[in-house]
């Protein structure tokens, strides 16, 4: 159940990093022809965040306590007390992020260069935090692993 849980976050998590990449390159060659296609990437990108942080906080709440004390008993201190604790926080600019990349997709990419530049660079942000956060996850679980053969 647990590793199933963590699979499905980080496969939610890669969803809207995807999804980010997707509508970035989509806008770079914005037309009338792909912009429904644009608006309903940017849709299923903010639904796999979310998806992601809530799978995600349910295991944090419900599991992550024992590996803390795995992670501060190992030698890896840091990827608990700097890494957990930055993408505790982290975390939330890119949930606010991927949830207003739709908003912004709203409006006529083909014809509004503004707009445009908007959707870009907030596609853009959403792909550049997750894919911290995905080697933040990574670092976390190497904290783990290390921590348990150390003993």
């Amino acid at each position: 159940m647990i590793e199933a849980l963590l699979m499905a976050h980080v496969l939610f998590g890669v969803a809207c990093l995807l999804a980010a990449l997707w509508v970035f390159v989509d806008v770079l060659h914005a037309s009338a022809g792909n912009l429904v296609r644009i608006r309903a990437v940017s849709w299923l990108g903010a639904a796999s965040m979310w998806i992601a942080f809530f799978v995600g906080g349910y295991w944090y709440v419900t599991f992550y306590k024992a590996d803390k004390a795995i992670i501060l008993q190992g030698p890896w201190h840091f990827a608990h007390n700097m890494v957990m604790e930055t993408k505790e926080h982290v975390v939330i600019m890119l949930l606010l992020l991927a949830t207003f990349l739709p908003i912004a997709a709203m409006d006529n990419l083909a014809t509004s260069n503004d707009a445009r530049r908007l959707v870009l660079w907030v596609a853009a942000m959403v792909a550049v935090l997750a894919l911290a956060m995905d080697g933040e996850g990574g670092i976390i679980a190497m904290g783990v692993k290390v921590g348990l053969l150390s003993k």
